[in-house]
């Protein structure tokens, strides 16, 4: 299963932007080293790594949109803002899963 845009919680066009900020940004991202950062706030961006995030570390039970959805809100409330690389949230998100509501 993907994460869809229509199934973001926080798509209330206020949080996240939909175009591109410089032309060298990919508004269609689709794929991001883990050493890139991810731009919070470009939706975009972290809708591709929420499902990659997804697809990657839930493999003996599927994502679903209630495990998208925590990821999302992670990534938007609980995750530390120095914390910035793909890499790096993952694993944050992942040690911290149990955690986190």
């Amino acid at each position: 299963m993907s994460y869809l845009k229509s199934q973001m919680l926080y798509d209330d066009g206020k949080h996240y932007k939909w175009t591109a900020k410089a032309d060298e940004d990919d508004p269609y991202y689709t794929k991001g080293t883990d050493y890139s950062q991810l731009n919070r706030t470009e939706g975009y961006e972290v809708l591709y790594f929420i499902n990659h995030i997804g697809k990657k570390h839930w493999t003996s039970a599927p994502a679903n949109t209630s495990t998208y959805n925590k990821i999302e809100r992670m990534i938007r409330y609980a995750v530390p803002p120095e914390i910035r690389t793909h890499k790096k949230i993952a694993d944050w998100i992942i040690t911290n899963w149990n955690n986190a509501n």
